[in-house]
């Protein structure tokens, strides 16, 4: 889970932060200023600070906040200037809008506030419709309003070209004051809430802040979004009675305290509408006494009376705003915040400290107990001192069991676990002793004098003091060391400064049930760190000095006790067992439907150790018993299949692969199909003697179900004239689940989850269902995944009843994970919508778009919802950023760079370069921000560091100027497409560059040259294509749709391009590998040069056989 802030205010208004992976609570900047209240969200936190003013800290990030102003000039064309700024009286302004209503001047542009600045001056737009323009950036019309072309034409009378300028928002990570719109308001603000972000994902960063003024009137902040952090004005909201204080959740809930003790909420609020429309009045908890404070979160409210008594609402969501009723709490506090997951902090009435409740998940919203956090503030630790009592004996000695070095530590931490236990805390000042060796007593212990803070006793003298102990180890004990530490402990906040706390605020504070915080027990915690960091008096040249003698110790015994056993012959165990079940089988023949059968796995060992299995399938033919089976070693891949109603996979053969048409079982549970694909899985790498991590060189790819699967590529896979055929290839699933994958041939890998979170690989294998040896012990990590799943709801019109669902129906799209979400319309569908979710065409299936005309008679609008998957993987998490696709250098087996360039998409749009890959450091270290004029959608790096990019708008760009010196190159070149295409997809190998269109069509870019890379021209090279990967050798790999099987057309194919080779790189044909249902696969870590055979000549006997010759090319060129 990434790194959150919960934030607090002090009784001096000093703000703090502390952060879900941190142990201390920092101060923020501007420490000189002094807040009354906070609110934050994830991107930033507001504040009312004491001089009454609202300042918003907006955190930094690798991806800036940019805006982009842009305005129109327009000329019209006359016999005797030809196009000139000489307008009819009729005709828009010179300088406009893009729909010529608005007069905008380049000069009338300025600066919303100090916090921006502009990035460069003004320039032109060159880029039309995905096209790029004539030199100028003109597009022509025959008037105004009309259709724009790039191309002038005869009839050609007005035309205009845009300008661009962006501006930087620029005060990051510091308090910035929220400018004052032109009516000043008539009494400052006295409390102030953030939230919903979750109302509506379109536009980006939106937010709703609501705050209170002293006269008890409430204000909406319109206009937050990502691009406008500071929004645009202040608008009064209507009201019932005074209010005191307001609190706005991630959604839709807005609820609010009166001056009288009420509670009012808001109504009405939606996407259209952020502000909501009207109130309505909930009362008291207690009808004697009135409220004073509430919070909100997603579907949970929270109250705190006059008497700080704490109070639960139930029945809360987004249907039901009002909720059903109140809980009373335990607990009395002053103030209570409720922050993302539902989530609650309070601060407490009696010591003013941040407590946390614990327990609170999606089934018991109102959790179990609250817990203080007591973690110090960052000028706190200089508080506290430690020393320690500890023993410490040779080497020799802790093997043979007289000493344990670690034995403070362990003491230490069952104290610790105790003491949590029992709900008790360290004493402020305390002794820990630590056992001594033998029968050897410190003098404090022998009722000798008192020994000094910190003593050290000499090596030679504490070996004549412990002869007792010594005298039965000295053939392996040559060192010894013993050191005394007393133990005092202070308590971590100083005798008189505990932190009081006015103010908590955790609405950008990402916590769950299952998350691991380091905010409780601090002192005992401190106390475990501290003696595990502790100094041992024991230099590196005595650990190297007893570290050999080990050494030598174990070699003598370990040929002492095999010498004895040499003569013996070797013990090979030669073994057969068989695991049974009963499942389910999709029949060969027709009609296909599910039959009951028996399934049996036979797994033996040869008399050499290898294993081997067969699979069997019994089945009954018109009352015959008959069976099926299939060969370990023939087995190809294991593949869960989607199925609304049962628990099926799929295996493959290479036959089975040729006929689209595997062996589908389906078993009665999930945990039955998981244990028998972990079971299949081993019995099939064993077969193969496959095991561990993947190799650099795998191929890696996933399935449309998000399942991940790799396959070591044989030498001979893209060997000339002979390959070896992709349906022979083997796959293996990894635990995880992803979008998109992508690997170069030093092990860097990289991932993309359906939610856009960046993952990279651990180097570990297995994760998921694999378990025990068919999964690394380290490197797995906890992945969650969340994807939006999609209804169409389609009306036709008709002149009775107007839009109408009358023969009509739904289109569904399986999911198969847990639902996070309810239903809501989509408004962030292709083609814009109306208000309400609507797209309007001619009839079904048609082009669409977001507005009704005389000739659309039917309509349709999109339902989404979320649904959220956790598993287990060798992936970890890289934020904060969420891309959209991802690209890494691809490497040659040889290859000596030290830091490997990777390129990224958010999710967004931006380009991103990222800093600091290596092969230890995987992750890298920080996002490098590269401009671009609009939004991409992919982008690829080749093995000369050419970068392609595609953009939203399907035109393709090539960056200049790419270096280990200017890992960010210089400028982006604008490629035209191929006609009348959009381009989505690109992939650069060594020196080939390949695209795919929104149609399908794969295209090869010719004439790409060292001295001149961005190429001549296209060149069409098939079709039905979904992706495509170039390789470091420029091998060529897709997705293809539509192949034929031997029962029906197969979606989503891998397929290998044949006789690529530098004098023809565009390859011959293609060969068919495992499928349907793939979505991505990338081989951009296969960099081992193929084997070439050498064909036999007619005339040269010594050339009669085919001799396989290492293939000696160099960057495409041979010998």
């Amino acid at each position: 889970m990434p790194v959150s802030l919960l934030w607090a205010v002090d009784v001096y208004g000093r703000v703090y932060s502390l952060s879900t992976a941190g142990q201390q609570w920092e101060q923020c900047r501007d420490a000189q200023m002094e807040f009354k209240r906070v609110t934050a969200a994830q991107q930033c936190c507001w504040g009312i600070a004491c001089d009454n003013n609202i300042y918003l800290n907006v955190h930094a990030s690798d991806l800036p906040v940019r805006y982009q102003e842009e305005t129109y000039e327009n000329q019209r064309w006359n016999p005797v200037d030809g196009f000139s700024e000489r307008l009819l009286p009729s005709d828009r302004w010179q300088w406009s809008d893009v729909t010529g209503l608005q007069h905008q001047p380049l000069d009338s542009f300025q600066l919303p506030s100090s916090s921006w600045e502009w990035e460069g001056d003004w320039y032109v737009d060159e880029n039309f419709e995905g096209e790029p323009t004539e030199k100028g950036g003109w597009s022509y019309a025959i008037d105004f309003p009309a259709t724009y072309t790039k191309d002038k034409k005869w009839n050609s009378c007005v035309r205009r070209r845009r300008w661009l300028r962006y501006r930087r928002y620029k005060a990051m990570d510091t308090w910035a004051k929220i400018p004052s719109q032109q009516t000043t308001l008539p009494d400052p603000f006295s409390d102030i809430s953030c939230g919903g972000w979750e109302i509506s994902e379109e536009p980006r960063g939106r937010l709703s802040l609501w705050a209170v003024s002293l006269q008890g009137k409430v204000w909406f902040r319109d206009g937050i979004y990502h691009h406008n952090p500071e929004g645009s004005l202040w608008e009064e909201v209507f009201l019932p009675g005074e209010v005191i204080q307001i609190s706005c959740g991630p959604g839709d809930l807005v609820w609010a305290v009166l001056w009288e003790g009420q509670l009012i909420v808001r109504e009405g609020i939606s996407r259209d509408c952020p502000k909501g429309s009207s109130w309505a009045v909930v009362e008291s908890p207690s009808p004697d006494v009135g409220a004073i404070h509430v919070a909100v979160g997603i579907n949970v409210v929270w109250a705190v009376t006059k008497d700080n008594k704490v109070w639960f609402r139930r029945g809360v969501n987004s249907h039901n705003p009002c909720g059903s009723g109140w809980i009373g709490m335990v607990g009395e506090m002053i103030t209570i915040n409720v922050g993302l997951n539902d989530q609650v902090w309070a601060i407490n009435c009696e010591d003013r400290a941040v407590y946390f409740r614990q327990g609170v998940t999606s089934s018991e919203l109102s959790g179990k107990t609250w817990k203080a956090i007591t973690v110090p503030r960052d000028g706190d630790r200089s508080h506290s001192s430690f020393s320690f009592l500890s023993t410490l004996d040779s080497a020799g000695c802790y093997f043979c069991g007289e000493v344990r070095a670690q034995s403070v530590v362990s003491d230490a931490e069952s104290d610790t676990e105790k003491g949590s236990a029992d709900g008790e805390s360290i004493p402020g000042e305390g002794e820990v002793k630590a056992p001594c060796a033998g029968s050897a007593l410190s003098p404090s212990q022998s009722g000798g004098p008192l020994d000094p803070q910190w003593s050290n006793v000499d090596l030679e003298e504490a070996q004549q003091a412990q002869t007792v102990a010594v005298q039965d180890t000295a053939d392996t004990c040559s060192l010894s060391s013993v050191a005394t530490y007393t133990l005092a402990m202070e308590d971590p906040y100083g005798a008189d400064e505990h932190p009081l706390w006015a103010w908590v605020s955790g609405g950008g504070c990402s916590v769950d049930s299952h998350s691991q915080l380091n905010w409780f027990n601090f002192s005992m915690n401190t106390l475990v760190s501290s003696v595990q960091s502790m100094s041992l008096s024991v230099s590196p040249a005595q650990t190297a000095a007893w570290r050999r003698q080990i050494f030598e110790q174990l070699s003598e015994r370990t040929k002492r006790e095999m010498d004895n056993f040499r003569h013996y012959e070797q013990a090979v165990e030669q073994s057969v067992w068989v695991k049974k079940g009963t499942m389910q089988w999709w029949r060969d023949w027709k009609p296909h439907k599910w039959i009951d059968v028996h399934f049996a796995l036979e797994q033996f060992s040869g008399p050499d150790g290898n294993k081997d299995g067969i699979l069997f399938i019994y089945y009954n033919y018109y009352e015959e018993k008959k069976y099926l089976h299939a060969f370990i070693n023939e087995v190809t891949i294991l593949v869960p299949v989607l199925n609304d109603s049962k628990h099926t996979f799929a295996i493959y053969t290479p036959e089975r692969t040729k006929q689209r048409w595997p062996i589908r079982l389906a078993a009665a549970t999930e945990l039955e199909m998981h244990d028998w694909l972990a079971l299949l899985s081993v019995s099939c790498c064993d077969s193969r003697g496959i095991h561990g991590p993947p190799s650099k060189q795998a191929i890696w790819s996933i399935t449309c179900k998000g399942d991940i699967f790799i396959s070591e590529p044989s030498p001979g896979l893209e060997a000339m004239p002979y390959p070896t055929p992709c349906d022979q290839m083997f796959w293996r699933q990894v635990g995880g689940h992803l979008r998109v994958v992508e690997c170069n041939s030093v092990g860097i890998v990289w991932g993309i989850g359906y939610d856009h979170t960046a993952w990279v690989h651990t180097g570990g294998y297995g994760g998921g269902f694999f378990q025990g040896l068919a999964s690394s012990t380290d490197n797995i990590y906890t992945q969650t995944d969340v994807k939006s799943v999609y209804i169409y709801e389609n009306q036709r019109w008709n002149p009775v009843t107007g839009y109408t669902n009358r023969y009509c129906t739904l289109l569904r799209l399986e999911f198969t994970k847990r639902v996070v979400s309810d239903w809501a319309i989509d408004y962030s569908v292709s083609g814009g919508t109306d208000r309400e979710g609507w797209q309007f065409a001619a009839d079904f299936p048609a082009s669409y778009h977001g507005y009704k005309t005389m000739k659309d008679f039917v309509r349709r609008r999109r339902w989404a919802r979320k649904c959220k998957l956790t598993t287990t993987g060798p992936w970890q998490e890289i934020p904060p950023i969420p891309l959209s696709d991802v690209t890494i250098l691809p490497c040659t087996a040889q290859s000596s760079v030290d830091v490997i360039p990777v390129w990224a998409i958010s999710n967004k749009g931006d380009v991103l370069c990222r800093l600091g890959v290596t092969a230890l450091t995987p992750a890298g270290s920080s996002w490098l921000h590269v401009g671009t004029d609009q939004p991409f959608k992919s982008i690829s790096i080749g093995a000369a560091s050419q970068v392609w990019a595609i953009a939203r708008d399907g035109s393709a760009f090539y960056r200049g100027s790419v270096s280990a010196r200017s890992p960010a190159g210089d400028c982006w070149y604008h490629i035209p497409s191929p006609a009348k295409q959009k381009l989505k997809q690109v992939s650069v190998g060594r020196t080939s560059v390949y695209t795919v269109d929104e149609n399908g069509n794969l295209w090869y870019r010719q004439g790409v040259t060292p001295s001149y890379p961005q190429g001549s021209s296209w060149e069409h090279i098939s079709n039905n294509v979904r992706k495509v990967s170039v390789g470091p050798l420029d091998q060529v790999w897709i997705i293809a749709d539509k192949v034929q099987g031997s029962h029906s057309l197969s979606c989503g194919t891998v397929c290998h391009r044949l006789g690529v080779q530098p004098v023809e790189p565009k390859g011959q044909s293609w060969d068919y590998g495992i499928g349907g249902g793939w979505d991505h696969i990338t081989v951009r870590g296969n960099s081992v040069e193929p084997p070439r055979l050498r064909l036999p000549s007619l005339t040269d006997p010594s050339s009669r056989s085919p001799v396989p010759v290492r293939n000696t090319e160099v960057n495409g060129v041979g010998n």
